[in-house]
């Protein structure tokens, strides 16, 4: 399948190029390494669907050390970054070499802060293959694993030294992966954009002919939005919308579900919570409170929050890495497509955005 031109955008310190010609850009790019040492970091899903293309694409990586590990947010933790390192050390990475991470989230998070750490830093790329990693989680420059089961609270600012996005690997996902992502970019509509609200209400996953304009359009919200605040000391913060509750419900579900919520689910029922109280804390209004959250239960079946969780999920918030002088910060809405920042929220406004979704 042929997408259309292939896009470059360009971010702090280096490009995301996105379209069915980034096979061509990473050869030519890699000529930069030819006499380095590559490793190319992949998960069992990565290996069996992903790999097989990238090789036969690229010239360069036809003997590439190919670095295995298990799927799944359990193992974006310090343990599996040390076999990480000692794998690395053992096959004589050196300073100048290069990790190519291909994958989602998990493989993109943790090889960014894997080669950011090693020998003090090697020189990174991620090729996402998941709509998730794709338009959030490989662009900016946020690199780290969880910890005790809080998500991201080990990690660096480290941009790689490109992005390389095939929307053509997203033809290999199920349906649910291609949804967490999906929630991804209606956050980014909601901070930034009325009108891609409104087409991303109406569906844009069924048409593969729409995935790149879609990946295209999140990764420039995102990056306009990184470019401007890069340690997320203001704007950036915008980007949290929904992550507040949401990563707390995600951190329970990964602790006590036999199948976990994925990322956009939980922040899914993050940005209703969050839109919830931005009617309390902001100015949205009940209109469209009630348009959110619609659009939100469309895509994204209800979950279900039990009363008696309330408070895990409330002594998570307030771990949340986010969080300022003990109050619990989140990121609401005005408006469809204007958020706003460092919103100090009480206790009993998450309580009560809580049994709001539980009412649904």
């Amino acid at each position: 399948m042929k997408t259309t031109k292939t896009i470059q955008i360009e971010t702090k310190s280096s490009s995301v190029i996105i379209g069915d010609d980034v096979f061509k850009v990473l050869s030519a790019f890699l000529k930069t390494y030819q006499d380095q040492k590559i490793f190319l970091l992949v998960d069992e899903n990565t290996l069996e669907h992903c790999v097989p293309q990238l090789i036969t694409e690229v010239e360069q990586l036809k003997n590439v050390e190919i670095i295995e590990i298990e799927s799944g947010e359990e193992n974006k933790v310090l343990e599996v970054c040390f076999q990480l390192w000692k794998t690395l050390s053992e096959n004589n990475a050196e300073r100048t070499s290069l990790l190519i991470n291909l994958g989602g989230g998990v493989i993109t998070d943790m090889g960014g802060f894997v080669a950011s750490t090693f020998k003090r830093g090697i020189d990174f790329v991620n090729m996402p293959t998941t709509l998730l990693s794709q338009i959030d989680a490989s662009v900016g420059g946020k690199v780290g694993v969880d910890f005790e089961g809080l998500k991201n609270m080990i990690g660096v600012f480290n941009e790689p030294q490109q992005v390389f996005i095939n929307p053509n690997f997203l033809a290999t996902l199920d349906k649910r992966q291609m949804l967490s992502g999906y929630a991804e970019a209606l956050k980014h509509a909601l901070i930034k954009d009325a009108v891609y609200w409104q087409k991303l209400k109406k569906g844009m996953l069924s048409d593969a002919k729409n995935w790149q304009g879609l990946i295209s359009t999140s990764v420039q919200i995102k990056n306009n939005i990184v470019i401007n605040d890069f340690k997320e000391q203001g704007e950036r913060k915008l980007l949290n919308f929904g992550h507040t509750v949401g990563h707390a419900i995600e951190t329970y579900s990964l602790l006590n579900d036999e199948k976990p919520l994925f990322h956009g689910e939980a922040v899914a029922i993050g940005m209703i919570c969050e839109a919830f109280i931005s009617t309390k804390d902001a100015k949205l209004s009940e209109k469209e409170l009630k348009e959110i959250t619609e659009t939100l239960l469309n895509y994204y079946p209800k979950y279900k929050v039990e009363n008696n969780q309330f408070h895990y999920y409330i002594e998570l918030m307030k771990k949340d890495k986010k969080n300022e002088k003990g109050n619990i910060n989140c990121t609401l809405l005005n408006q469809i497509g204007e958020g706003v920042v460092d919103n100090n929220v009480s206790v009993e406004n998450i309580i009560d955005a809580l049994n709001y979704y539980v009412s649904l």
